[in-house]
Protein backbone atom coordinates (compact mmCIF):
# COMPACT_ATOMS: atom_id res chain seq x y z
CA UNK A 1 0.00 0.00 0.00
CA UNK A 2 1.30 3.42 -0.91
CA UNK A 3 2.46 5.57 1.99
CA UNK A 4 1.03 8.71 0.38
CA UNK A 5 -2.33 9.01 -1.32
CA UNK A 6 -2.11 10.59 -4.77
CA UNK A 7 -4.09 13.80 -5.37
CA UNK A 8 -4.47 13.65 -9.12
CA UNK A 9 -7.77 11.76 -9.06
CA UNK A 10 -8.95 9.09 -11.43
CA UNK A 11 -8.56 11.31 -14.53
CA UNK A 12 -4.86 12.06 -13.91
CA UNK A 13 -3.09 15.43 -13.86
CA UNK A 14 -4.27 18.41 -15.85
CA UNK A 15 -1.60 19.62 -18.30
CA UNK A 16 -0.93 23.10 -19.59
CA UNK A 17 -1.06 22.97 -23.42
CA UNK A 18 2.31 24.78 -23.48
CA UNK A 19 3.96 21.77 -21.86
CA UNK A 20 3.95 19.74 -25.02
CA UNK A 21 3.21 19.80 -28.75
CA UNK A 22 -0.52 20.07 -29.39
CA UNK A 23 -0.17 18.49 -32.81
CA UNK A 24 3.37 17.42 -33.76
CA UNK A 25 2.66 17.37 -37.51
CA UNK A 26 -0.11 19.95 -37.85
CA UNK A 27 2.32 22.85 -37.77
CA UNK A 28 4.09 21.55 -40.87
CA UNK A 29 1.21 22.52 -43.16
CA UNK A 30 -0.49 25.20 -41.09
CA UNK A 31 -1.10 28.64 -42.52
CA UNK A 32 -2.08 30.71 -39.50
CA UNK A 33 -3.96 34.01 -39.90
CA UNK A 34 -1.88 37.17 -39.46
CA UNK A 35 -4.42 39.52 -37.94
CA UNK A 36 -6.51 37.35 -35.65
CA UNK A 37 -5.87 34.49 -33.28
CA UNK A 38 -5.68 31.08 -34.96
CA UNK A 39 -8.42 28.64 -34.02
CA UNK A 40 -6.09 26.25 -32.25
CA UNK A 41 -2.51 25.83 -31.05
CA UNK A 42 0.50 24.75 -33.07
CA UNK A 43 3.74 23.16 -32.03
CA UNK A 44 6.32 25.48 -30.40
CA UNK A 45 8.88 24.67 -33.08
CA UNK A 46 6.44 25.66 -35.84
CA UNK A 47 5.47 28.91 -34.07
CA UNK A 48 9.14 29.72 -33.58
CA UNK A 49 9.92 29.12 -37.23
CA UNK A 50 7.03 31.27 -38.45
CA UNK A 51 8.21 34.23 -36.40
CA UNK A 52 11.90 33.68 -37.08
CA UNK A 53 11.40 33.51 -40.84
CA UNK A 54 9.70 36.90 -40.91
CA UNK A 55 12.34 38.47 -38.68
CA UNK A 56 15.04 37.41 -41.16
CA UNK A 57 13.82 40.27 -43.34
CA UNK A 58 14.94 42.83 -40.76
CA UNK A 59 18.30 44.48 -41.26
CA UNK A 60 21.39 43.05 -39.55
CA UNK A 61 21.71 45.03 -36.32
CA UNK A 62 25.50 44.71 -36.31
CA UNK A 63 25.63 46.51 -39.68
CA UNK A 64 23.28 49.25 -38.48
CA UNK A 65 25.46 52.35 -38.38
CA UNK A 66 22.43 54.55 -37.71
CA UNK A 67 21.55 53.41 -34.22
CA UNK A 68 23.27 54.36 -30.97
CA UNK A 69 21.73 51.33 -29.28
CA UNK A 70 23.90 48.41 -28.16
CA UNK A 71 23.78 45.50 -30.59
CA UNK A 72 26.31 43.14 -28.99
CA UNK A 73 26.84 41.79 -25.49
CA UNK A 74 28.71 38.83 -24.09
CA UNK A 75 26.96 35.47 -23.85
CA UNK A 76 27.03 35.60 -20.05
CA UNK A 77 25.12 38.90 -20.11
CA UNK A 78 22.50 37.36 -22.37
CA UNK A 79 22.09 34.41 -20.00
CA UNK A 80 21.80 36.74 -17.01
CA UNK A 81 19.13 38.79 -18.77
CA UNK A 82 17.16 35.65 -19.63
CA UNK A 83 17.26 34.61 -15.99
CA UNK A 84 15.91 38.01 -14.85
CA UNK A 85 13.34 38.77 -17.52
CA UNK A 86 10.46 37.49 -15.37
CA UNK A 87 11.27 39.84 -12.49
CA UNK A 88 9.10 42.96 -12.39
CA UNK A 89 11.34 45.91 -11.66
CA UNK A 90 8.63 47.77 -9.77
CA UNK A 91 8.11 44.95 -7.25
CA UNK A 92 11.01 46.00 -5.08
CA UNK A 93 9.72 44.27 -1.98
CA UNK A 94 9.44 40.96 -3.87
CA UNK A 95 12.78 41.31 -5.67
CA UNK A 96 14.93 43.17 -3.14
CA UNK A 97 18.26 42.14 -4.66
CA UNK A 98 17.26 43.51 -8.06
CA UNK A 99 16.27 46.74 -6.31
CA UNK A 100 19.64 46.75 -4.58
CA UNK A 101 21.44 46.40 -7.91
CA UNK A 102 19.47 49.37 -9.24
CA UNK A 103 20.54 51.48 -6.26
CA UNK A 104 24.16 50.41 -6.69
CA UNK A 105 24.05 51.50 -10.33
CA UNK A 106 22.67 54.90 -9.30
CA UNK A 107 25.49 55.34 -6.78
CA UNK A 108 28.11 54.21 -9.29
CA UNK A 109 26.86 56.77 -11.82
CA UNK A 110 26.70 59.50 -9.17
CA UNK A 111 30.34 58.79 -8.35
CA UNK A 112 31.27 58.66 -12.03
CA UNK A 113 29.59 62.04 -12.61
CA UNK A 114 31.19 63.66 -9.55
CA UNK A 115 28.10 64.22 -7.43
CA UNK A 116 28.92 66.11 -4.19
CA UNK A 117 27.92 63.04 -2.18
CA UNK A 118 27.27 59.98 -4.36
CA UNK A 119 25.56 58.17 -1.49
CA UNK A 120 22.96 60.93 -1.18
CA UNK A 121 22.38 61.48 -4.89
CA UNK A 122 18.89 60.65 -6.05
CA UNK A 123 18.24 58.62 -9.17
CA UNK A 124 16.41 55.77 -10.80
CA UNK A 125 16.45 53.46 -13.77
CA UNK A 126 14.13 54.10 -16.70
CA UNK A 127 13.27 52.42 -19.99
CA UNK A 128 15.71 54.75 -21.75
CA UNK A 129 16.88 58.34 -22.04
CA UNK A 130 13.57 59.58 -23.40
CA UNK A 131 11.79 58.67 -20.18
CA UNK A 132 14.72 59.99 -18.14
CA UNK A 133 14.52 63.34 -19.94
CA UNK A 134 10.78 63.53 -19.25
CA UNK A 135 11.49 63.02 -15.55
CA UNK A 136 14.17 65.71 -15.51
CA UNK A 137 11.81 68.12 -17.26
CA UNK A 138 9.03 67.35 -14.78
CA UNK A 139 11.39 68.09 -11.88
CA UNK A 140 12.38 71.39 -13.52
CA UNK A 141 8.76 72.40 -13.98
CA UNK A 142 7.68 71.44 -10.47
CA UNK A 143 10.56 73.36 -8.86
CA UNK A 144 9.75 76.41 -10.98
CA UNK A 145 6.01 76.12 -10.21
CA UNK A 146 6.70 76.05 -6.47
CA UNK A 147 8.81 79.21 -6.75
CA UNK A 148 6.08 80.91 -8.78
CA UNK A 149 2.98 79.68 -6.99
CA UNK A 150 1.54 83.20 -7.01
CA UNK A 151 1.67 83.36 -10.84
CA UNK A 152 1.33 79.78 -12.04
CA UNK A 153 -0.91 78.51 -13.54
CA UNK A 154 -3.03 81.68 -13.72
CA UNK A 155 -0.72 84.03 -15.65
CA UNK A 156 2.72 82.49 -16.14
CA UNK A 157 3.61 80.00 -18.85
CA UNK A 158 6.81 78.01 -18.29
CA UNK A 159 9.47 77.66 -20.98
CA UNK A 160 12.49 75.44 -21.54
CA UNK A 161 15.58 76.59 -23.45
CA UNK A 162 17.48 74.17 -25.71
CA UNK A 163 19.34 73.90 -29.00
CA UNK A 164 17.58 72.95 -32.22
CA UNK A 165 19.65 69.76 -32.21
CA UNK A 166 18.00 68.23 -29.12
CA UNK A 167 16.55 64.74 -29.17
CA UNK A 168 12.87 64.72 -30.12
CA UNK A 169 11.86 63.63 -26.60
CA UNK A 170 12.41 67.20 -25.40
CA UNK A 171 9.88 68.48 -27.90
CA UNK A 172 7.52 65.76 -26.68
CA UNK A 173 8.05 66.83 -23.09
CA UNK A 174 7.20 70.43 -23.90
CA UNK A 175 4.10 69.32 -25.79
CA UNK A 176 2.85 66.84 -23.18
CA UNK A 177 3.52 69.03 -20.13
CA UNK A 178 2.50 72.35 -21.71
CA UNK A 179 5.90 74.03 -21.66
CA UNK A 180 7.06 76.48 -24.32
CA UNK A 181 10.08 75.11 -26.19
CA UNK A 182 12.59 77.89 -26.89
CA UNK A 183 15.14 76.58 -29.36
CA UNK A 184 18.41 78.20 -30.35
CA UNK A 185 18.81 77.59 -34.10
CA UNK A 186 22.01 76.42 -35.77
CA UNK A 187 24.14 79.07 -37.43
CA UNK A 188 26.95 78.51 -39.94
CA UNK A 189 29.35 75.86 -38.69
CA UNK A 190 27.85 75.89 -35.18
CA UNK A 191 25.68 72.80 -35.01
CA UNK A 192 24.61 72.97 -31.36
CA UNK A 193 23.68 75.29 -28.50
CA UNK A 194 25.33 78.72 -28.23
CA UNK A 195 25.81 79.75 -24.57
CA UNK A 196 25.12 83.47 -25.04
CA UNK A 197 22.05 82.80 -27.20
CA UNK A 198 20.71 80.36 -24.59
CA UNK A 199 21.06 82.93 -21.81
CA UNK A 200 19.31 85.58 -23.92
CA UNK A 201 16.23 83.35 -24.25
CA UNK A 202 15.89 82.91 -20.49
CA UNK A 203 13.41 84.90 -18.44
CA UNK A 204 11.47 84.61 -15.19
CA UNK A 205 9.41 81.76 -16.67
CA UNK A 206 12.38 79.61 -17.75
CA UNK A 207 12.33 76.31 -15.89
CA UNK A 208 15.78 75.26 -17.12
CA UNK A 209 18.27 74.93 -19.95
CA UNK A 210 18.99 71.62 -21.66
CA UNK A 211 22.53 70.88 -22.82
CA UNK A 212 23.47 67.83 -24.87
CA UNK A 213 26.68 65.91 -24.26
CA UNK A 214 26.86 64.23 -27.63
CA UNK A 215 24.53 65.57 -30.30
CA UNK A 216 22.77 62.94 -32.36
CA UNK A 217 23.24 65.11 -35.45
CA UNK A 218 27.03 65.06 -35.56
CA UNK A 219 28.41 63.48 -32.36
CA UNK A 220 29.76 66.75 -30.91
CA UNK A 221 29.65 67.79 -27.26
CA UNK A 222 27.82 70.96 -26.33
CA UNK A 223 29.86 73.40 -24.15
CA UNK A 224 28.12 72.66 -20.85
CA UNK A 225 30.58 74.67 -18.74
CA UNK A 226 30.25 77.70 -21.03
CA UNK A 227 26.45 77.51 -20.83
CA UNK A 228 26.66 77.40 -17.03
CA UNK A 229 29.04 80.37 -17.06
CA UNK A 230 26.63 82.36 -19.24
CA UNK A 231 23.81 81.55 -16.82
CA UNK A 232 26.01 82.55 -13.86
CA UNK A 233 26.51 85.91 -15.53
CA UNK A 234 22.77 86.15 -16.16
CA UNK A 235 22.07 85.57 -12.48
CA UNK A 236 24.55 88.25 -11.46
CA UNK A 237 22.86 90.75 -13.79
CA UNK A 238 19.20 89.86 -13.28
CA UNK A 239 18.87 87.58 -10.27
CA UNK A 240 17.44 84.76 -12.43
CA UNK A 241 18.66 81.38 -11.19
CA UNK A 242 18.22 78.92 -14.08
CA UNK A 243 19.24 75.26 -13.56
CA UNK A 244 20.86 73.09 -16.23
CA UNK A 245 20.11 69.53 -17.27
CA UNK A 246 22.73 67.53 -19.16
CA UNK A 247 21.27 65.14 -21.70
CA UNK A 248 24.14 62.68 -21.66
CA UNK A 249 22.28 59.90 -23.47
CA UNK A 250 25.55 58.88 -25.08
CA UNK A 251 28.29 61.22 -23.91
CA UNK A 252 27.77 60.66 -20.20
CA UNK A 253 29.13 57.15 -20.69
CA UNK A 254 32.02 58.28 -22.91
CA UNK A 255 33.40 61.54 -21.49
CA UNK A 256 34.11 60.21 -17.95
CA UNK A 257 36.51 57.66 -19.43
CA UNK A 258 38.04 59.43 -22.43
CA UNK A 259 37.71 63.13 -21.56
CA UNK A 260 38.41 63.22 -17.85
CA UNK A 261 39.52 66.87 -17.88
CA UNK A 262 36.29 68.02 -19.51
CA UNK A 263 34.07 69.64 -16.86
CA UNK A 264 30.44 68.99 -17.74
CA UNK A 265 28.89 67.10 -14.82
CA UNK A 266 27.93 67.71 -11.18
CA UNK A 267 31.22 69.54 -10.65
CA UNK A 268 29.28 72.46 -12.12
CA UNK A 269 26.96 73.65 -9.36
CA UNK A 270 24.32 74.77 -11.88
CA UNK A 271 23.93 71.20 -13.21
CA UNK A 272 20.88 69.87 -11.39
CA UNK A 273 20.36 66.58 -13.25
CA UNK A 274 21.92 64.23 -15.79
CA UNK A 275 20.54 61.35 -17.81
CA UNK A 276 22.14 58.62 -19.84
CA UNK A 277 21.13 55.56 -21.84
CA UNK A 278 22.45 52.34 -20.39
CA UNK A 279 21.52 50.76 -23.70
CA UNK A 280 23.79 53.07 -25.72
CA UNK A 281 27.37 53.59 -24.62
CA UNK A 282 26.40 52.02 -21.30
CA UNK A 283 26.84 48.81 -23.33
CA UNK A 284 23.56 47.09 -22.41
CA UNK A 285 20.84 45.75 -24.70
CA UNK A 286 17.72 47.96 -24.84
CA UNK A 287 15.97 49.26 -22.91
CA UNK A 288 17.47 50.89 -19.86
CA UNK A 289 18.22 54.49 -19.02
CA UNK A 290 19.22 56.42 -15.93
CA UNK A 291 18.14 59.74 -14.43
CA UNK A 292 20.14 61.31 -11.59
CA UNK A 293 19.79 64.50 -9.56
CA UNK A 294 22.70 66.05 -7.72
CA UNK A 295 20.88 65.90 -4.36
CA UNK A 296 17.43 65.56 -2.81
CA UNK A 297 16.73 69.28 -3.18
CA UNK A 298 16.99 69.01 -6.98
CA UNK A 299 14.10 66.53 -7.11
CA UNK A 300 10.84 67.73 -5.49
CA UNK A 301 9.76 65.23 -2.88
CA UNK A 302 6.13 65.19 -4.01
CA UNK A 303 7.18 63.64 -7.33
CA UNK A 304 8.82 60.64 -5.66
CA UNK A 305 6.85 57.43 -5.08
CA UNK A 306 8.31 55.46 -2.21
CA UNK A 307 8.36 51.69 -1.81
CA UNK A 308 9.26 50.06 1.47
CA UNK A 309 11.28 46.87 1.25
CA UNK A 310 13.29 44.98 3.85
CA UNK A 311 12.55 47.77 6.30
CA UNK A 312 14.21 50.27 3.97
CA UNK A 313 12.96 53.11 1.82
CA UNK A 314 13.37 52.88 -1.97
CA UNK A 315 12.38 55.98 -3.96
CA UNK A 316 11.03 55.51 -7.47
CA UNK A 317 10.24 58.21 -9.95
CA UNK A 318 9.26 56.86 -13.32
CA UNK A 319 6.55 57.12 -15.95
CA UNK A 320 6.52 53.39 -16.59
CA UNK A 321 5.47 50.90 -13.96
CA UNK A 322 5.94 47.22 -14.80
CA UNK A 323 9.10 46.34 -16.73
CA UNK A 324 11.65 43.54 -16.50
CA UNK A 325 14.63 43.74 -14.18
CA UNK A 326 16.85 42.10 -16.80
CA UNK A 327 18.37 45.31 -18.15
CA UNK A 328 19.21 46.62 -14.68
CA UNK A 329 20.94 43.34 -13.85
CA UNK A 330 22.82 43.56 -17.15
CA UNK A 331 23.88 47.14 -16.38
CA UNK A 332 25.32 46.11 -13.03
CA UNK A 333 26.99 43.12 -14.71
CA UNK A 334 28.64 45.48 -17.21
CA UNK A 335 29.84 47.84 -14.47
CA UNK A 336 31.23 44.88 -12.52
CA UNK A 337 32.68 43.20 -15.61
CA UNK A 338 34.54 46.17 -17.06
CA UNK A 339 35.32 48.65 -14.30
CA UNK A 340 36.81 52.01 -15.20
CA UNK A 341 39.73 50.59 -17.15
CA UNK A 342 37.53 48.23 -19.13
CA UNK A 343 35.06 50.97 -20.05
CA UNK A 344 37.96 53.20 -21.03
CA UNK A 345 39.37 50.52 -23.32
CA UNK A 346 36.01 49.79 -24.99
CA UNK A 347 35.16 53.45 -25.57
CA UNK A 348 38.68 54.24 -26.77
CA UNK A 349 38.45 51.45 -29.33
CA UNK A 350 35.13 52.83 -30.59
CA UNK A 351 36.63 56.32 -30.88
CA UNK A 352 39.73 54.99 -32.64
CA UNK A 353 37.55 53.16 -35.17
CA UNK A 354 35.46 56.30 -35.74
CA UNK A 355 38.45 58.59 -36.24
CA UNK A 356 40.19 56.14 -38.57
CA UNK A 357 37.05 55.54 -40.64
CA UNK A 358 36.36 59.28 -40.86
CA UNK A 359 39.89 59.86 -42.13
CA UNK A 360 39.55 57.17 -44.80
CA UNK A 361 36.22 58.56 -45.99
CA UNK A 362 37.69 62.05 -46.29
CA UNK A 363 40.63 60.66 -48.27
CA UNK A 364 38.23 59.31 -50.91
CA UNK A 365 37.92 62.91 -52.10
CA UNK A 366 34.15 63.01 -52.58
CA UNK A 367 33.22 63.84 -49.00
CA UNK A 368 33.68 66.62 -46.46
CA UNK A 369 33.70 65.87 -42.74
CA UNK A 370 31.62 67.92 -40.33
CA UNK A 371 33.02 66.10 -37.31
CA UNK A 372 35.94 63.73 -36.83
CA UNK A 373 34.59 61.18 -34.33
CA UNK A 374 36.90 62.60 -31.66
CA UNK A 375 34.14 63.30 -29.10
CA UNK A 376 31.37 60.75 -29.39
CA UNK A 377 32.58 57.88 -31.60
CA UNK A 378 30.20 59.36 -34.16
CA UNK A 379 30.80 61.56 -37.18
CA UNK A 380 28.80 63.28 -39.90
CA UNK A 381 29.90 64.01 -43.44
CA UNK A 382 28.47 65.37 -46.66
CA UNK A 383 29.48 65.50 -50.31
CA UNK A 384 31.94 68.15 -51.44
CA UNK A 385 30.79 71.06 -53.60
CA UNK A 386 32.45 69.41 -56.60
CA UNK A 387 30.13 66.37 -56.44
CA UNK A 388 27.16 66.98 -58.76
CA UNK A 389 26.10 63.50 -59.89
CA UNK A 390 24.80 62.15 -56.60
CA UNK A 391 23.89 63.23 -53.09
CA UNK A 392 23.94 61.77 -49.58
CA UNK A 393 20.56 60.10 -50.05
CA UNK A 394 21.90 58.20 -53.06
CA UNK A 395 24.86 57.02 -50.98
CA UNK A 396 22.54 55.84 -48.20
CA UNK A 397 20.35 53.91 -50.65
CA UNK A 398 23.28 52.19 -52.33
CA UNK A 399 24.94 51.23 -49.06
CA UNK A 400 21.69 49.61 -47.95
CA UNK A 401 22.03 47.24 -50.92
CA UNK A 402 25.24 45.98 -49.31
CA UNK A 403 23.56 45.55 -45.91
CA UNK A 404 24.86 48.78 -44.35
CA UNK A 405 22.30 51.08 -42.71
CA UNK A 406 23.68 54.62 -42.84
CA UNK A 407 21.18 57.44 -42.31
CA UNK A 408 20.98 60.48 -44.56
CA UNK A 409 19.08 63.51 -43.28
CA UNK A 410 18.85 67.27 -43.32
CA UNK A 411 19.80 69.53 -40.44
CA UNK A 412 17.25 71.65 -38.53
CA UNK A 413 16.80 75.44 -38.77
CA UNK A 414 18.79 77.46 -39.77
CA UNK A 415 20.85 74.83 -41.65
CA UNK A 416 18.13 73.00 -43.54
CA UNK A 417 20.30 73.45 -46.61
CA UNK A 418 22.76 70.91 -45.19
CA UNK A 419 22.19 67.18 -45.80
CA UNK A 420 24.58 64.68 -44.28
CA UNK A 421 25.37 61.04 -43.64
CA UNK A 422 26.15 59.92 -40.10
CA UNK A 423 28.04 56.90 -38.83
CA UNK A 424 27.79 55.64 -35.24
CA UNK A 425 30.65 53.41 -34.11
CA UNK A 426 29.67 51.15 -31.22
CA UNK A 427 31.22 48.30 -29.32
CA UNK A 428 31.27 45.39 -31.76
CA UNK A 429 31.91 47.59 -34.82
CA UNK A 430 35.56 46.70 -35.22
CA UNK A 431 38.41 47.93 -37.41
CA UNK A 432 37.79 44.84 -39.54
CA UNK A 433 34.14 45.74 -40.15
CA UNK A 434 35.16 49.35 -40.78
CA UNK A 435 37.59 48.14 -43.46
CA UNK A 436 34.80 46.14 -45.09
CA UNK A 437 32.58 49.21 -45.02
CA UNK A 438 35.18 51.42 -46.69
CA UNK A 439 35.72 48.74 -49.35
CA UNK A 440 32.00 48.70 -50.16
CA UNK A 441 31.79 52.51 -50.25
CA UNK A 442 34.86 52.71 -52.50
CA UNK A 443 33.37 50.17 -54.91
CA UNK A 444 30.11 52.12 -55.11
CA UNK A 445 31.68 55.48 -55.94
CA UNK A 446 32.39 54.83 -59.67
CA UNK A 447 28.73 53.95 -60.24
CA UNK A 448 27.53 56.97 -58.28
CA UNK A 449 29.85 59.26 -60.20
CA UNK A 450 28.37 58.01 -63.50
CA UNK A 451 24.83 58.95 -62.53
CA UNK A 452 23.34 61.79 -64.60
CA UNK A 453 22.34 63.50 -61.37
CA UNK A 454 21.02 62.96 -57.84
CA UNK A 455 17.96 60.73 -57.66
CA UNK A 456 16.49 63.00 -54.99
CA UNK A 457 15.56 62.78 -51.38
CA UNK A 458 13.06 59.99 -50.64
CA UNK A 459 9.55 61.10 -49.80
CA UNK A 460 8.88 61.18 -46.08
CA UNK A 461 12.52 60.72 -45.06
CA UNK A 462 13.12 61.68 -41.45
CA UNK A 463 15.04 64.85 -40.76
CA UNK A 464 17.30 62.98 -38.35
CA UNK A 465 17.84 59.66 -36.65
CA UNK A 466 17.40 60.20 -32.91
CA UNK A 467 17.58 56.67 -31.55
Amino acid sequence: MALHQGTEGKDGYSVNPFYGEADPVGGMAARPPRHRLPDGPMSPSAAYQFVRDELMLDGNSRLNLATFVTTWMETQAGVLMAECRDKNMIDKDEYPRTAELEQRCVTILADLWNAPDPLSAVGCSTTGSSEACMLAGMAFKRRWARRNADRYPSTARPNLVMGANVQVCWEKFCNFWEVEARQVPMEGDRYHLDPAAAAELCDENTIGVVTVLGSTFDGSYEPVADVCAALDDLQERTGLDVPVHVDGASGAMVAPFLDEDLVWDFRLERVASINTSGHKYGLVYPGVGWALWRDKEALPEELVFRVNYLGGDMPTFALNFSRPGAQVAAQYYTFLRLGRNGFRAVQQMARDVAKDLARQIEELGDFRLLTQGDELPVFAFTTTDAVKNYDVFDVSRRLRERGWLVPAYTFPPNREDLSVLRIVCRNGFTHDLADLFIQDLTQLLPELRRQPGPLGRPEGVATAFHH
